[in-house]
């Protein structure tokens, strides 16, 4: 591994490399990584600011969509100044703003059932942002197929939840269909435009799934495979609960039937709004 920092490396990195956990040997793995962010909304703000500002070394971003007026209330990587701009140029401009030592490969466009593999397989661990429930499927059977680690939040009006996927790892780590096994039915969660989130909502969890990457990436602490993280911003509360695995499972399980994402076909991918715990 690399352990070659320059000075101003040092300099930057000196708070992660004086943390035991971390020191120059977990700095450099962060340096080697790859994540993709999927969504550079409410979640993929912070999320990517955070990786860049940790030093993660490429980081991906894709989202198709541009920044409106109404996104400025909680997609803090946005500004005024950026209104109709590509929101993967301007999230990817904020990021190398705070640390332009990172590689951030923008990906304008909507992540589909003829894409989504190709991508997902690129990074070793994929961050979901998106804002609908097609593409949440979508992003969560793709890392399925190409034993990708997941690290997916969501949000909506004052509530956040988050949990790490990552089947490939064992018998205690379930997949996103162990947890939701099929989309719910149209109409029946609202989205953001319908429902509202508070902005800080977004920030904290967020911030809690950068958090979770770095884990991963450093192999430190307690992991969240197998546990979901669910946050009462009114209440102050928050707890996790145990996942079990599904024997049943279609993604995962021993009678497994995803071979490919020939079902996600014609569905809206990341970038497209639908009704979702939205960001």
């Amino acid at each position: 591994m690399d352990l070659d920092f320059t000075d101003q490396d040092i300099d930057r990195y000196s708070r992660h490399i004086l943390l035991a956990e971390v020191g120059g040997v977990g700095q450099a793995r962060l340096r080697a990584a790859r994540v993709l962010v999927v969504g550079a909304g409410g979640l993929g703000s912070p999320l990517l600011l955070y990786l860049a500002a940790a030093g993660v070394g490429t980081i991906g971003l894709v989202d198709d969509d541009v920044v409106d007026l109404s996104n400025l209330q909680r997609q803090i990587a946005h500004g005024v100044a950026d209104l109709g701009r590509a929101k993967v140029e301007s999230a990817a401009a904020a990021a190398h703003a705070i640390n332009p030592g990172v590689r951030i490969e923008a990906h304008r466009m909507r992540l589909d059932a003829g894409n989504a593999l190709d991508l997902v397989g690129r990074y070793d661990i994929v961050c979901d942002g998106t804002d609908n429930f097609a593409a949440r499927f979508l992003v969560a059977d793709a890392c399925v197929l190409a034993r990708r680690t997941l690290v997916s939040a969501a949000v909506l009006r004052f509530e956040g939840q988050l949990s790490v996927f990552k089947p490939h790892a064992g018998e205690g780590c379930p997949c996103y269909r162990c947890l939701y096994p099929e989309p719910p039915p149209a109409g029946l969660v609202p989205s953001c435009g319908e429902a509202g989130v508070l902005g800080a909502v977004t920030g904290v969890m967020g911030t809690l799934q950068a958090t979770e990457v770095l884990k991963e990436i450093l192999g430190i602490g307690e992991s969240l495979a197998g546990r979901l993280l669910l946050w009462d911003a009114l209440g102050a509360r928050m707890r996790t609960i145990r996942l079990k695995r599904d024997p049943a499972c279609r993604a995962c399980g021993p009678g497994a039937v995803l071979r490919d994402l020939s079902a996600h076909a014609g569905q809206a991918g990341a970038g497209q709004a639908g009704p979702a715990c939205a960001v």
